[in-house]
């Protein structure tokens, strides 16, 4: 027969155990929950900063056509208000935007059905925001340098943390 006192503390010591698994599964959920959010501002606008480089990456080619393709125009079908002649002189060799290799993404802010980003180019040569319709991936100016209204840029500072 056990005597009472080798049964003493069992239930307190269950207790520890069970307070000790629910503080691990809330720490672990928290860290889960932080490092998606994370995750999520860093790459929800992935796609549209890869057409953004894919775009800049046909003018360091000097591929003006597959650029223009970007735009949603092509010879065969131009665009109404942005001609190809038009396209060439706002990108082409001559235009204050002839050096691509010095642009990077300098902001990249979801807007609408859309991404604005902004490409910043080192030197005296100002930014350039281009909008990026989310469903067709097609290249357009933005009508504003970033999207309306008061942003915390919280992606934009996690990727200056992660060096992107």
């Amino acid at each position: 027969m056990a005597s009472y006192l080798e049964a003493y503390g069992a239930a307190e010591e269950q207790r520890a155990k069970r307070v000790r698994l629910f503080k691990n599964l809330a720490i672990a959920l928290v860290s889960v929950i932080v490092v998606g959010l994370i995750a999520y501002g860093i790459l929800k606008n992935r796609p549209e900063e890869q057409q953004a480089k894919t775009f800049v990456s046909l003018l360091q080619a000097h591929d003006y056509q597959g650029a223009y393709k970007l735009w949603g125009c092509s010879d065969m079908h131009p665009c109404k208000d942005y001609p190809f002649d038009k396209f060439v002189e706002d990108w082409g060799p001559k235009s204050p935007h002839a050096d691509q290799s010095s642009a990077h993404i300098g902001l990249s802010q979801s807007c609408g059905s859309g991404v604005v980003i902004r490409l910043d180019y080192q030197g005296s040569e100002e930014p350039v925001s281009l909008d990026i319709e989310r469903s067709t991936k097609a290249i357009s100016f933005a009508p504003w340098a970033e999207c309306p209204g008061r942003h915390l840029h919280i992606g934009t500072w996690l990727r200056s943390l992660f060096g992107r």
